[in-house]
């Protein structure tokens, strides 16, 4: 009886998730150092949400970078497709194959697993703007790319949503690793060491992760569909976070605080090494570079950005920054430089109050950690309606001689009685040239 009822009995107990995953971590951490326990709990959750798809309103990516050769992170996606759900691998791929690829199946996608992405995406590689543009399609549920079929005379829907994991050399696209989990390998220290893993041997414990995977979770799908988790992130962070969270909250135990504790610190380590785009960048630079001062001529602004060692200002094109390629880097953000009488005379610049908005929305300064007494830093006025701005960003005494003129102007429509803010004259407004 008994051997064969024992099986049996076996086969329908119910998978304690907790369990399953704490055998994933283990599997992951017996081939492959990761860099940080946060790194282990990504990894662990992504594998197990890839087996729930139809779950998901977004699809995480997971990016795998390394600054060189032998950090693990070949070995690391050879773990991911042992068990990942309906794995994928390629070192290569055209946007058509993979289109196709995800279109056959559009209710149970494949998980794409691309090694080598730095040769996709990389400086020598061009910027596959069409595959880049799929990954980043198929974050979210509902953006199928459009194609006429000139055989059937028809618009064709083709579906990306899927799961997505990319291995390689450096930096992914930015708009990728935004809608990542980032692990960032690191070559193995002396004492540090890890099975060596051989597929034909070692494939069939991973294969029977995944199975057990599989049922646990496809056994709480409707769950995992209804889950609504509280997220220690915003926007498109939460975005991504979301499934790897609610498999969390689903498994229990120890899982669901190491999963939120991952999502902070990860996302942290992401945004902090992420310089963000060329005008994100500029606009961080010019806080640095404007110190107290309340305005300053675009000569100092652009003097103080080229001058910093670390920055690219020096070298940004043929010459480096101009003013006129700052003045349309900064337009976009509804930053215009304008003539200002400076205690030199004067000149085109830039004053500081019309940064703030954009330094409070595109580029923050970290907030004090909590139970920090920071004291309160009284706001900065540049004071030239009554005066003149000088460097330093104090304000001179205006002869009384001299009136000031008023601070009203024409705005974009061409109707006078506009406040253009404080200014000491109506700013000039720049032509068509874009000159700044």
């Amino acid at each position: 009886m008994s051997a064969t009822t024992t099986d049996h009995n076996e086969a329908h107990e119910p998978i304690d998730g907790a369990d399953v995953l704490d055998e994933v971590s283990a599997a992951v951490a017996r081939y492959v150092i990761l860099p940080s326990a946060s790194a282990s709990v990504a990894v662990t959750l992504w594998i197990a949400a890839t087996h729930a798809v139809p779950a998901w309103n977004c699809a995480p990516r997971l990016v795998i970078r390394a600054p060189e050769r032998r950090c693990g992170k070949s070995r690391l996606l050879d773990m991911v497709e042992g068990m990942s759900h309906r794995p994928l691998m390629t070192v290569n791929a055209s946007p058509s194959a993979v289109y196709r690829s995800i279109g056959m199946a559009p209710s149970d996608p494949p998980t794409l697993l691309i090694d080598e992405a730095d040769t996709i995406f990389g400086p020598k590689a061009g910027d596959n703007e069409d595959l880049r543009g799929l990954l980043n399609a198929g974050h979210q549920r509902g953006r199928p790319a459009l194609r006429y079929d000139a055989g059937s005379r028809a618009v064709e829907k083709i579906q990306t949503f899927a799961m997505a994991a990319l291995a390689g050399i450096g930096a992914m696209p930015d708009t990728i690793e935004d809608r990542a989990a980032v692990i960032r390998m690191r070559r193995r220290a002396p004492g540090e060491e890890v099975q060596p893993y051989r597929v034909r041997r070692d494939g069939p414990e991973l294969d029977d992760l995944r199975q057990r995977l599989n049922q646990w979770i496809t056994a709480h799908l409707d769950v995992l569909t209804a889950a609504a988790p509280d997220m220690p992130l915003e926007d498109r962070a939460a975005d991504t976070w979301e499934p790897l969270i609610a498999i969390a909250d689903l498994a229990g135990r120890q899982w669901p605080r190491a999963a939120r504790k991952a999502a902070v610190a990860l996302t942290s380590d992401r945004d902090a090494g992420d310089e963000g785009s060329t005008p994100t960048r500029l606009l961080s630079d010019c806080r640095t570079a404007f110190q107290d001062a309340d305005a300053l001529p675009t000569a100092v602004l652009l003097d103080r950005l080229r001058s910093d060692p670390e920055g690219p200002w020096a070298t940004l094109g043929a010459n480096g920054l101009t003013a006129m390629k700052m003045g349309n880097l900064l337009r976009e953000f509804e930053i215009r430089s304008g003539t200002i009488r400076f205690t030199t005379g004067q000149a085109k610049g830039y004053v500081r109050s019309d940064f703030t908005d954009a330094w409070n929305r595109y580029c923050p300064e970290p907030k004090p950690a909590a139970g920090e007494g920071v004291p309160a830093v009284p706001a900065v006025t540049p004071q030239v309606r009554s005066g003149t701005a000088s460097l330093t960003g104090t304000a001179q005494a205006v002869p009384t001689t001299q009136a000031v003129p008023d601070l009203t102007c024409e705005n974009e429509a061409g109707t006078a009685g506009t406040p253009w803010g404080p200014r000491a004259v109506r700013p000039i407004a720049d032509g068509a040239s874009g000159a700044a």
